[in-house]
């Protein structure tokens, strides 16, 4: 198994041109079914989000950190009060319904009322690129091409236009690349912190509360 680091090297050398090219042949368009943005078969929505993606978020409205992100619950466990445990991630927060905080549906078409700051994890849905230590969306890969993987998605399979395709590919490098620099930053600063019957999220800024305070 490659280290991260080495992996790191690779998602930096990384050829915009030929994702996009991988991109292109896949196809994409969004049908804005919402499906990416709501909970699936009663499990809520799960999407994972940087720290300074919750802040940017939080920017763009009066939001305060457990608006716009919560603690991701792989890993954690069902107390007597609640979740307790330690993990690694933030994700997007969600509503009652499982469904991301963010998603409204009109008529039948669903829409991001946070579209042009959403996450990177949002802008290359339902693509991802094959390296260790980067994440795969909504499950395992339906279709490969190249170093790009393309996870489940009715939009899938349809023309995209040449520009459209060479912006996805620029954010699945950049996805890529902050997706590793997370994760050896996490290994790097990680220490064992007595969680007390709560919760406690490691993210590359150390240990903090669900609140995002750090401890």
């Amino acid at each position: 198994m490659r280290s991260l680091e080495a992996e790191l090297a690779t998602a930096h050398e990384l050829d915009v041109s030929e994702l996009a090219d991988a991109v292109e042949t896949v196809g994409f368009e969004c049908t804005r079914c919402g499906a990416c943005c709501t909970a699936d078969d009663d499990e809520p929505h799960t999407a994972t989000v940087f720290p300074d993606e919750i802040r940017e978020l939080q920017a763009t409205d009066d939001y305060g950190w457990r608006d716009v992100a919560r603690p991701m619950p792989y890993g954690l466990t069902e107390g007597a009060d609640g979740p307790e445990g330690e993990t690694f991630e933030w994700a997007l927060q969600t509503d009652d319904c499982g469904d991301c905080t963010f998603y409204e549906e009109t008529d039948g078409v669903g829409a991001c009322t946070v579209h042009e700051d959403r996450p990177l994890i949002c802008r290359t849905y339902p693509f991802s690129v094959a390296l260790g230590g980067t994440s795969q969306p909504m499950g395992e890969a339906v279709e490969r091409e190249g170093m790009v993987r393309a996870h489940e998605c009715e939009g899938l399979g349809r023309d995209i236009a040449r520009e459209d395709a060479v912006e996805m590919a620029r954010a699945l490098k950049e996805r890529a690349i902050r997706e590793l620099e997370e994760a050896i930053a996490v290994r790097d600063s990680y220490d064992p912190v007595d969680a007390e019957g709560g919760v406690v999220v490691h993210d590359s800024e150390g240990a903090k509360r669900p609140d995002g305070t750090s401890l």
